[in-house]
């Protein structure tokens, strides 16, 4: 996991980033303030390379900032590859634009390829789907199926129906909340079974 702040990185810490290996097809889930140098290590590449595809679920800083510097990256190192795919929701592209001076957006539709969400998708050997969560920009929660297993990620949202289906029949659940210990403690009031905090550098294996 590359980070697991919200809001801001505390010291030594990194914002919402999730790096996703389905025997080898690689997809990072948000890119957070402090999340791309933890991502390129986890690669093994300072450009980016290895990675298949990003999924964006809404325009926060703290969830798509590091977008950036993988933009950088990838310009500087590797600009004639094709483009990364690309799954976000509204908003996500025109922050990009503004963080740098590309001609009308240009050069970032060369090094990425934009795909909306919500929606569903065939992404390598995962199926992606996403649905609309409340929040007070367009936020998309995003289920991936590799297999027989599915994993459901929610960043910034809170109680809604919308939420108890996405996180429905998933074998694991990325919800981001906040006060860790506090946040266990009222995760495990309602739900019996396992629970972890994420921290950088943790791995979950699934199947």
């Amino acid at each position: 996991m590359p980070g697991s702040c919200g809001a801001w990185p505390e010291a030594g810490r990194a914002c919402s980033g999730f790096l996703l290996d389905a025997d080898g097809f690689r997809v990072v889930i948000d890119l957070g303030y402090g999340t791309a140098c933890r991502l390129f290590h986890a690669l093994g590449s300072t450009s980016g390379d290895g990675l298949d595809a990003v999924v964006i679920t809404h325009r926060h800083p703290d969830h798509m900032v590091d977008l950036h510097a993988l933009f950088r990256a990838r310009w500087f190192a590797s600009r004639n590859s094709p483009p990364l795919p690309v799954y976000a929701a509204v908003g996500v592209r025109e922050r990009l634009v503004s963080m740098d001076e590309p001609d009308d957006g240009a050069d970032v539709d060369r090094i990425f390829a934009f795909n909306p969400l919500p929606g569903n998708y065939t992404v390598g050997p995962l199926t992606l789907s996403a649905l609309d969560l409340p929040d007070q920009v367009p936020n998309s929660g995003v289920r991936i199926a590799f297999r027989d297993l599915t994993i459901a990620y929610t960043g910034d949202a809170g109680p809604s129906e919308a939420l108890a289906e996405l996180a429905a029949g998933v074998d694991l659940l990325l919800a981001e909340a906040s006060d860790r210990e506090a946040t266990r403690a009222a995760a495990a009031a309602l739900f019996a079974g396992p629970i972890a905090l994420a921290e950088e550098g943790m791995v979950i294996s699934l199947g």
